[in-house]
């Protein structure tokens, strides 16, 4: 079975009577001591943006999260930060363990579906020695564009932008009836007023683009694209501001835009139509 390597992640081991309660009261989902799938999660700044998102699942009595390489460093001092006096083991994976993907379930690592959406496979976690041979590969970039998923680094950047903007209160990324976490002011907020108008979108049709391209319509700018796989990307747009997603286009190129099949909003929509998780 067939495993691509993400150079660009880093993996984390939380640990310790006190993990579960102390992730809770920091980043964004539900945090468990359950085995299954992986959340979504961020952590943000007290403004509410990201500072850093990834996949969190418990296994062997731990939490096992990956963050995006270059803000690995920040949310390892943050996080240590955090801890204070708890009782709680922070270990950075990134000298002895490597992140990678597959479509289905492999026999080695640690290993948890991707549970925001159908058809995005399997995060696996690592020791360096058990990953020399995992490939190079896209897989993982097509299913997430073609489920419509924003990603830190080929999307958007660290504290670029709010929760609700790549979507995490669709997809079980924020619990919004636990307790107080940082930046839960700014997005409880945005979520009770219904102020999201930035949002993701899946962008098809792109002959010609890049990461951070602008997505014209009516010749303004709506949003930009992510990185760019087989002529698709995911797009943060606004959505208030798209009439018709047949009509727009990038670098001057026709391209269409659709919305992701478990979103809750519409184009040219004010607002946001999204309910609690």
């Amino acid at each position: 079975m067939t495993i691509e390597k993400r150079g660009d992640r880093v993996a984390f081991r939380f640990s310790g009577p006190d993990a579960t309660r102390l992730l809770g009261d920091v980043l964004t989902p539900p945090v468990l001591e359950e085995n299954g799938p992986a959340r979504w999660f961020a952590l943000l700044a007290p403004q509410g943006k990201i500072l850093a998102e990834g996949l969190i699942g418990w296994a062997d009595g731990a939490h096992w999260v990956d963050v995006h390489a270059p803000v690995a460093e920040n949310f390892f001092k943050r996080m240590r930060m955090y801890r204070l006096r708890a009782k709680m083991e922070i270990e950075s994976l990134a000298e002895t363990h490597a992140v990678g993907w597959s479509p289905e379930a492999p026999q080695t690592g640690i290993v948890h579906r991707d549970g925001r959406a159908e058809g995005l496979g399997y995060r696996v976690i690592a020791p360096i020695t058990e990953a020399e041979g995992w490939s190079e590969g896209n897989g993982q970039a097509r299913a997430r564009i073609a489920a419509g998923i924003a990603e830190m680094g080929p999307d958007f950047d660290a504290e670029d932008g709010f929760p609700h903007d790549i979507g995490m209160d669709h997809l079980g990324g924020v619990d919004f009836k636990k307790g107080c976490y940082v930046g839960q002011e700014v997005v409880s907020r945005m979520q009770h007023r219904g102020t999201a108008r930035r949002r993701p979108a899946i962008v098809s049709g792109i002959a010609s683009g890049a990461r951070g391209d602008a997505i014209m319509l009516d010749g303004k700018s709506v949003g930009t694209i992510g990185d760019v796989v087989d002529g698709s990307a995911v797009a943060i747009v606004r959505i208030d501001k798209v009439s018709d997603p047949n009509a727009a286009s990038v670098n001057g190129g026709p391209v269409s835009l659709a919305l992701p099949q478990w979103a809750r909003y519409d184009f040219a929509q004010s607002g946001s139509d999204s309910q609690d998780q």
